[in-house]
């Protein structure tokens, strides 16, 4: 296992390889998927990796398995096989894949360590979610575990368990006590990041897999930023 950069051109930092699957360490600006923006995603960009790599003809087979919104940084692990895409979309789906974060906030949450609850319906229209305290129509519900890990000058460093997978559920879920994340305007941060990230990483996934049937542990180095650096130097 270890870390490989493609090209100055795609950046593309490879966490892990093998016959079934890749996992790399997205950056702040790309999208998994392609859109409606028409930009080169993700997949396209491992694709090319692993035709290039392999010296593939015609069509390179990748399954997408789970996202990361756009200005998020940190793992995303995709199927190089009809075989363990299914077996890994299961995973997922029986939430027996476990995702951790880190967040920079700016204000201290209520408690030090607590499980959010809430109810989020997705608007299309300006894809941001909205979340309430108890179920109405079109809402689904939302949970994660976070827990303080470091005091910043200015700033608190959380660490974030996702039970459920919902749009945009760590940003609004945090936002709604009172700690939006750095950079986040969506949901009530007050200034952008530079580079217009957020400062919301995905840092380490557990999941077996799919066809060796062993324990997979996956950590993706941070973003090089001075403010990043301070947390875990």
């Amino acid at each position: 296992m270890s870390n490989k950069i493609l090209s100055n051109k795609t950046n593309l930092q490879v966490l892990h390889e093998d016959n079934h699957i890749i996992v790399v360490n997205k950056r702040a600006g790309d999208i998994v998927q392609g859109d409606k923006t028409g930009d080169k995603p993700l997949s396209e960009i491992v694709k090319s990796y692993l035709k290039d790599k392999y010296n593939k003809e015609g069509n390179v087979y990748l399954g997408v398995v789970h996202r990361l919104d756009r200005p998020t940084t940190g793992i995303v692990l995709f199927s190089k096989t009809s075989k363990a895409l299914p077996r890994l979309n299961k995973l997922f789906a029986e939430k027996s894949a476990k995702k951790t974060y880190v967040a920079l906030v700016k204000n201290a949450p209520p408690k030090t360590e607590d499980t959010l609850v809430h109810w989020l319906k997705k608007n299309p229209k300006n894809n941001k979610s909205t979340a309430y305290n108890k179920k109405v129509d079109g809402t689904k519900k939302a949970i994660l575990r976070y827990k303080v890990i470091q005091k910043l000058d200015n700033f608190y460093l959380i660490e974030v368990d996702l039970e459920t997978g919902r749009h945009h559920q760590i940003r609004v879920q945090l936002s709604s006590i009172g700690c939006p994340i750095k950079g986040d305007l969506k949901y009530g941060f007050d200034r952008s990041n530079k580079d217009a990230s957020i400062s919301l990483h995905a840092r380490t996934l557990c999941f077996i897999h799919p066809v060796k049937k062993v324990e997979v542990i996956i950590t993706a180095p941070l973003p090089n930023d001075s403010l990043w650096n301070a947390c875990f130097s």
